[in-house]
């Protein structure tokens, strides 16, 4: 009788086990995998798998804005800004999400938000050399070369480097007539 009893046991925890039921993946779970998706340039799995984390999570900052980073590498930038967003509503003081959201609207050619963006991760990490990098380039692009230099040495003064090439281009724009 007991091992009749065992043997049931052992058929309803397979069961349980191979449907699934044994282990519900967490938001963290999704996370991981969606990370690992996106390292290797599969970035509509990871997509899917920061969602299934944001469906388990919704006010999972970081897994929107991974998401969000995502959509980004794929061109699909409304939905970044969107995801960046979220990110920024759930993690207020999230540098990294303001300074991808920077990013994505420097590419769609919204310099005036992106470098309210950079200045808000700036604000909310003082030394975040990448956001000073990215301002950077924004102000040259808009030809303030002034505030474009002031952060070049800025990112250098807190220990950040700054793209040689970039700098020369700097140095070039910013010394050519008006």
């Amino acid at each position: 009788m007991n091992l009749l009893k065992s043997k049931i046991i052992q058929f309803i925890v397979l069961f349980f086990l191979s449907n699934g039921y044994g282990y519900a993946q967490s938001a963290m779970d999704y996370l991981k995998s969606g990370n690992e998706n996106a390292k290797h340039g599969n970035f509509d799995q990871a997509i899917f798998q920061f969602t299934k984390a944001i469906d388990i999570d919704p006010d999972f900052a970081k897994a929107y804005n991974n998401r969000g980073v995502a959509y980004a590498e794929e061109g699909s930038y409304p939905q970044a800004i969107a995801d960046f967003t979220m990110a920024i509503a759930n993690k207020p003081k999230d540098a990294e999400a303001y300074n991808n959201r920077g990013h994505a609207y420097a590419i769609i050619g919204n310099y005036t938000q992106a470098i309210k963006d950079y200045t808000r991760a700036i604000k909310n990490n003082a030394f975040y050399v990448r956001a000073f990098n990215n301002r950077a380039i924004v102000y040259l692009k808009t030809k303030d070369y002034e505030k474009a230099w002031s952060d070049v040495r800025t990112a250098q003064a807190i220990g950040g480097t700054v793209d040689p090439h970039f700098i020369e281009e700097l140095t070039k724009a910013s010394s050519a007539p008006q």
